[in-house]
Formats: structure tokens, sequence, C-alpha cells
């Protein structure tokens, strides 16, 4: 066999090796994207079974996506984590940190930690950060339900939220755009601080013209 055919020989294997692992990473990668997409639907319908007090529905769609998260971690560690840091996993993991830590915190339960949830800590942080934006949504339509109960828990969780990412000062590359979504709290606090502070003065009003038209009344 002369040098030519040895060099095509070699070449044929090369190929024939390089396209079954090629195969097999393009087929986890479809396969990771489908449970991407699942995690993410079945975190968004969390938060919006929790929205509508349909809590025992969040219960068991969070349930159902942190076993989507477990089959994304096994498929992971098969193909060495490389999937790990793909941006739709990221995305899906972030989403599924929103939706946990949401439902925490409104069914005032302990915060779960990114160990528990079994996903990265830009993934972890930047959820959580997401969350704020849900806990103001949950604190507004308990306010437009004459409902203050948890209101000033809520104020109060989210700024120990921005307490904690105040700090996490590191490069995006790092904590992945994890500034931009603390500098977004920031501005989503203020404004419930805001419509807070504002509701509770009218009821407070309100008590006292009530008390007012009871003595007009006597």
């Amino acid at each position: 066999m002369n040098k030519r055919e040895n060099l095509t020989e070699k070449l044929e294997k090369l190929s024939e090796k390089l396209h079954h692992n090629f195969s097999l990473r393009d087929k986890t990668r479809e396969q990771t994207l489908l449970i991407c997409r699942e995690i993410i639907r079945k975190s968004a319908n969390t938060i919006r079974a929790v929205h509508r007090r349909e809590f025992d529905e969040a219960k068991v769609l969070l349930q159902s996506a942190s076993e989507l998260i477990r089959e994304l971690n096994l498929i992971s560690a098969a193909n060495q984590n490389e999937l790990l840091h793909s941006g739709f996993v990221h995305d899906a993991e972030k989403e599924f940190s929103e939706a946990s830590i949401t439902f925490s915190l409104i069914r005032s339960q302990t915060i779960p930690m990114p160990e528990q949830l079994k996903i990265s800590y830009p993934a972890y942080l930047n959820g959580m950060a997401e969350s704020v934006g849900e806990l103001r949504r949950f604190l507004l339509d308990s306010l437009r339900r004459d409902d203050f109960s948890k209101c000033e828990d809520l104020l109060s969780i989210m700024d120990d939220i921005y307490t904690l990412l105040v700090t996490m000062d590191f490069p995006d590359a790092i904590t992945n755009g994890l500034r931009r979504n603390t500098d977004s709290v920031r501005g989503i606090l203020e404004k419930t601080r805001g419509d807070l502070t504002i509701a509770l003065q009218q009821k407070k009003l309100e008590k006292r013209m009530d008390s007012v038209n009871q003595q007009i009344q006597q």
C-alpha cells in the first residue's frame, strides 16, 4: 500500500468516526433542547398557577419540571457536562429557579438552594432576580383584593433579595448578565415600595373616615 492509499484509508476511518460522534452530539443536543423547552413551559405554568392561587397545581408542575432538570443533568453528565454551558440550558435552569423561588416565597416556605434545585449558581441568581417581578405582581394583585396581610413581608423579601444580588459584583461572563437583572430589581423594588406606601396611606385614611362617619352617625 502506497502513502496515498494509506492516507485515504485513514481519512475514511476518521470520517466515519467524526460522523458518528457528531451525529450522537446532534441527537443529544436536540433531545436537550426539547427537555429545556418543556422545563420552561412547566416553569411558566407554575408561575401562572401561583398567581391564580392554584397552589396544588403549581406544586405538581414544579415537581414535573424538577424531574426534567434531573434528566437534563443525567444527559449532561453522560456528555462530560458539555451541554451545561449552552445558553438554552441556562435559560431553562433560570426559569425553573424563578418558578421554584416564587412558589416558595409566596407560600412562606423555606427558599430552595441551588444545590437542592440541581442548577448552576448563575442560573439560580438570575432566576431569583426575575422572581422579584413575580413577587411585585402578586403583591399588587393582593392590594387589588384589599388583602394587605403579606404585602409588607413580600416587600421585605424583595429588599433582602436585592441586598444579596447587589453584592455579586463579578463580570457578566461569570454571572451570565446578573448585573442587568440586578439593576432591574432595584427599579422594581422602588416602584413597589412607592405603590405599597400609597396603598397603606389610603387604607389609613379610609379607616379614619369610617371612624369619623361612625362618630357623626352616633
